[in-house]
């Protein structure tokens, strides 16, 4: 054989194959990936105690409804600019929201008591909902990692009321 179909045989035996592999491995980790920036539609976060969430927000409307420190109830018309949600998304990346199980703890008689948190974002083809009691005492990294998405999102809603000065 010569020295010229010696290479396109290698080339023909290791080249190709893998090329073809890697397209097989990863075009299913790509087409895969539907929580992508651009395809942003909505969020919203609630919070409250018990199975009322009282408190919550939706970013399509601006609808922002809390319950203040005297106990009465705050409306206000609050909404994100793209720099918010681009913030808010790039942290979820970040974070791993993507990966989080649908509910972080579990609906019991002691949750009753202690705050929960529902967190949705909507994009064109998927959503990502995610339920966070605060007792939960599994894995703690997860946890970690919850918190800090949901901080993330009120320091957001929060900043953004600042802004509306309303």
């Amino acid at each position: 054989m010569s020295n010229k179909g010696k290479k396109i045989f290698l080339a023909l035996s290791i080249i190709v194959p893998m090329i073809i592999y890697c397209y097989i491995y990863y075009k299913p980790i790509i087409q895969n990936a539907p929580f992508r920036k651009n395809d942003f539609v909505s969020m919203q976060f609630s919070w409250g105690v018990k199975d009322t969430l009282e408190n919550h927000y939706n970013s399509v409307t601006g609808d922002y409804q809390y319950v203040n420190a005297q106990d009465s109830t705050v409306k206000k018309q609050v909404f994100l600019k793209s720099d918010d949600i681009l913030f808010m998304h790039s942290k979820a990346n970040e974070i791993g929201l993507w990966n989080f199980p649908d509910t972080i703890g579990k609906k019991s008689a002691k949750s009753m008591a202690v705050p929960r948190y529902d967190m949705t974002f909507n994009y064109k083809e998927k959503s990502k909902h995610v339920v966070l009691y605060g007792d939960f005492d599994g894995n703690p990294k997860l946890l970690d990692a919850a918190v800090q998405m949901r901080k993330v999102i009120e320091e957001t809603i929060n900043q953004a009321e600042k802004r509306s000065g309303k």
